[in-house]
């Protein structure tokens, strides 16, 4: 925070708790903060969320935070992979469509079943994909190995047992051998018992969880999405759907970061258009505390008569706005709120100025709140393609948008540099840096590019 503010015991009061001797403090407030240290005065105060055990289906997009291992083998039981019957190799040796091997019938194994019957010399049991293997069997013959019990040529299926309970006995004609073990799924060749089945640190996903329910677990310690609070400011803004009046345009950023925040892991939660009153602006936020682990607000962050959000915010001390050596997105604010110190997170309001701020200071923060350690988007060197070489203010981090060949590793403007082209951002899927220290970049020369998506 400001050079002004006394150091607290608690980081999160009175927004950060960084004071003159905190190397993280940044600069003095009538200074400029630089991308990087308002990230780290951010994550300094952003905490991991307290872990909770959830059932598997309410922990999809969580943060496992404990190793998993498997309490029994997976598969439990030997087990067919197709459907078929379940035959000795001896009795399949040297068999062929011309001399097939012709075995008794000694019954049906289907999966789940029980009180398997016992594949003796001679014999086979009609089996089923995923049944356990009956004793004395020592492999699978596919059905279109056989003709099914039909005593005519190959077989393509078999028939329902309901509709044909005789082929559960008499005789079949196998057309092929086998060797030992085929068709067959031994017990534990997917995962052992006591063997790790996920680590701590695991984003479950629709095959994590799969997983876990096939070991048999109904429950899991994650840390929980974080709920993430996205409101508006401006007297101007409409809900979309709703006819437009003089001076007023659709409201689009909130949802733009309420999807981003989704998109990041966190539920999100979009708050209608808060007016150009600061009373009403606190009454809301006040509001939104209860269900928010952080709370996102766009626009009133600047030096306007109408920034509302700081004239909200900034008497209390627990909020405080500073200005980015980046454009777009100079004017930013961050803090912590309310009885729980709930982190704020105040974004310009243009839309591209949002949406960057968004993707280098908000998607960190869930993801902080998440657990996970690669907090921030991938980063990669790409050659700038471009008719004319791009300029860029001195002495602030420019963020241009972009579309990134991954093939020819090269890079393509989007749209020019002005912070309310929002129609340029919806064909970007990558953001162009230009540092500091330069002011501008030639046609030809490797950036770094910032991957979105």
């Amino acid at each position: 925070m400001s050079s002004d503010t006394a150091p607290s015991q608690d980081p999160r009061d009175h927004g950060t708790g960084h004071g003159p001797g905190d190397p993280c403090a940044g600069p003095d407030r009538t200074g400029l903060w630089s991308v990087d240290e308002h990230l780290a005065d951010i994550l300094a105060t952003v905490r991991p969320l307290d872990p909770i055990e959830l059932p598997l289906l309410d922990a999809q997009g969580c943060v496992l935070v404990e190793d998993v291992t498997v309490p029994a083998a997976l598969p439990p039981f030997d087990n067919s992979s197709m459907d078929g019957y379940a035959v000795r190799v001896a009795d399949v040796a040297g068999a062929t469509e011309e001399y097939p091997a012709v075995l008794t019938v000694v019954g049906d194994v289907a999966a789940g079943a029980d009180g398997l019957p016992e594949v003796g010399p001679g014999q086979a049991a009609r089996i089923m994909t995923g049944a356990p293997l009956p004793p004395g069997a020592e492999a699978i013959v596919p059905v279109e190995w056989t003709d099914g019990g039909a005593g005519e040529g190959a077989a393509t299926g078999m028939r329902a047992a309901s509709a044909a309970p005789e082929g559960a006995a008499g005789e079949v004609r196998v057309h092929r051998a086998a060797e030992p073990g085929a068709h067959v799924r031994r017990a534990g060749s997917d995962v052992r018992a006591g063997e790790l089945a996920l680590a701590a640190g695991t984003v479950l996903g629709p095959p994590q969880l799969g997983l876990l329910a096939a070991i048999g677990r109904g429950t899991v310690r994650v840390r929980p999405r974080p709920r993430v609070v996205v409101l508006s400011t401006g007297s101007e803004l409409v809900q979309p759907g709703e006819e437009l009046g003089p001076g007023q345009i659709h409201d689009s950023n909130s949802f733009a970061l309420a999807a981003a925040a989704r998109d990041a892991g966190a539920l999100a939660y979009r708050v209608g258009a808060v007016a150009d009153d600061a009373e009403s602006l606190r009454a809301t936020i006040e509001d939104q505390l209860i269900r928010a682990d952080l709370l996102v607000t766009t626009g009133g962050v600047s030096v306007g008569a109408y920034d509302v959000v700081k004239e909200a915010l900034t008497a209390d001390g627990q909020v405080d706005f500073r200005k980015l050596a980046m454009q777009p997105g100079k004017p930013q604010g961050f803090g912590a709120i309310g009885p729980e110190q709930i982190p704020l997170l105040a974004l310009p309001g243009n839309p591209v100025s949002s949406y960057v701020s968004f993707e280098l200071f908000v998607r960190p923060a869930i993801r902080a709140l998440m657990g996970l350690g690669d907090l921030n988007r991938p980063v990669v060197r790409a050659t700038l393609k471009a008719d004319a070489p791009l300029t860029s203010p001195a002495g602030r981090r420019q963020y241009l948008r972009g579309t990134y060949d991954a093939e020819s590793g090269t890079v393509t403007p989007v749209g020019g540099a002005g912070s309310h082209l929002i129609a340029a951002l919806a064909h970007a899927d990558c953001l162009l840096v230009v540092p500091e220290d330069r002011t501008g970049a030639d046609p030809g020369e490797e950036l770094d590019v910032v991957l979105l998506g």
